[in-house]
């Protein structure tokens, strides 16, 4: 069988475990009130199911396990058993602590603390970060730091995707792009492992769009979250990162830069304000752009072609054929959907100052 046809099963495979068992997850969850409720931080007006993530869960992982009989997984050489079943451990075992945070509301420090022993052991079946790139140098070998460096991208790329999940469809819907891109980059460079891993998450996580995008019928939470954030992160290390190729190190840090540089600029801007990082507000992309009047579809959009263009560019870099032809059309996607965003942030601006105008009127009288 092609090597492909195993991708696109697995992708398949996801998407139907995904849409066949949301109805039954979001009845149960409504039933033992597992819900995500409405607050002033919060959105939605009503409660939602909040563990959708288990049909993410669940797709992703019984794609993998047919592939696997199917024998799409007979190719992979020896030494790379072991961090592929550190990817997959890893990612089951994220899942679990962001679950049973949406069943328990666990303390952020004590989900921290898990995470960080998950991601040590993953490193220690071979999920590491051997290599970064220094900007105008070559590579540099991590050595030592490989362990803190590998810990901090999991960790911090798990928690980075459950920051973001603040609108509906939008962790799912980046997600998912993300994943798509890491199939095409790890399909290009010979990783075909690492590309049925992005292959199944890829049909995760853009089957669930179709109960979550706006308005959503059910919540991934935490653990779906969790899951895809730390997959996402692991695709990218055994995938990309252990190549000795500059570009090729690069490239998981360009295809993630929009959930990477949105949970930096929050954390900054928290701790500016002498707050605790881990104390959740409304300072992140998505909050400015409601703020400054943008629908949540606007919004989410928005965000979908920010992360499409620097997927583009990762394909541009990888010198993928025609990758970046790819990249003009993302960036005139960007370009056309960012002008959405400014007409309908200056119509907003006129009605308010129209509002204003008749209040003043009134008041005069």
């Amino acid at each position: 069988m092609p090597v492909e046809l195993y991708h696109l099963i697995a992708f398949l495979i996801s998407v139907t475990v995904v849409l066949w068992t949301i109805p039954d997850v979001k009845t149960v969850a409504l039933r033992l009130g597992i819900v995500d409720k409405p607050n002033a931080r919060k959105i939605h007006k009503a409660p939602v199911a909040r563990v959708g993530g288990v049909s993410i869960f669940a797709g992703t992982i019984i794609a993998l396990l047919i592939v696997w009989r199917l024998g799409g997984f007979a190719a992979i050489p020896i030494e790379q058993h072991g961090e592929i079943w550190g990817l997959i451990l890893g990612s089951i075992l994220f899942f679990c602590i962001g679950f049973a945070d949406d069943i328990l509301s666990l303390s952020p420090f004590s989900r921290l603390f898990m995470q960080i022993v998950v991601a040590t052991m993953s490193w220690s079946m071979g999920v590491r970060i051997d290599f970064l790139s220094v900007p105008f140098n070559e590579l540099i070998h991590t050595d030592v730091l490989s362990l803190p460096i590998t810990v901090i991208w999991l960790v911090g790329m798990a928690n980075a995707i459950n920051w973001i999940d603040g609108v509906d469809g939008l962790a799912a819907g980046v997600s998912g792009i993300a994943a798509v891109v890491m199939l095409i980059v790890t399909l290009f460079m010979k990783q075909p492992t690492a590309a049925l891993v992005a292959a199944a998450l890829a049909g995760s996580a853009l089957g669930f769009l179709r109960y979550n995008f706006n308005p959503a019928q059910i919540f991934m939470g935490d653990g779906g979250a969790y899951f895809m954030g730390f997959t996402l992160a692991g695709v990218g290390v055994i995938g990309l990162v252990k190549a000795t190729a500059v570009t090729a190190v690069l490239l998981p840090y360009l295809i993630l830069a929009v959930p990477i540089l949105d949970m930096s600029a929050v954390i900054l801007s928290r701790i500016s304000k002498g707050k605790s990082p881990f104390i959740a507000d409304k300072s992140h992309l998505h909050h400015w752009l409601l703020n400054a009047g943008i629908s949540q579809r606007l919004t989410v959009l928005f965000i979908y072609a920010l992360t499409l263009w620097v997927g583009s560019l990762a394909l541009g870099f990888s010198n993928i054929p025609s990758g970046w032809g790819y990249a003009i059309a993302a960036t005139a996607l960007l370009g056309y959907i960012g002008w959405q965003v400014y007409r309908n942030r200056q119509i907003q601006i006129e009605r308010t100052k129209d509002l204003s105008n008749h209040k003043s009127k009134v008041n005069s009288k």
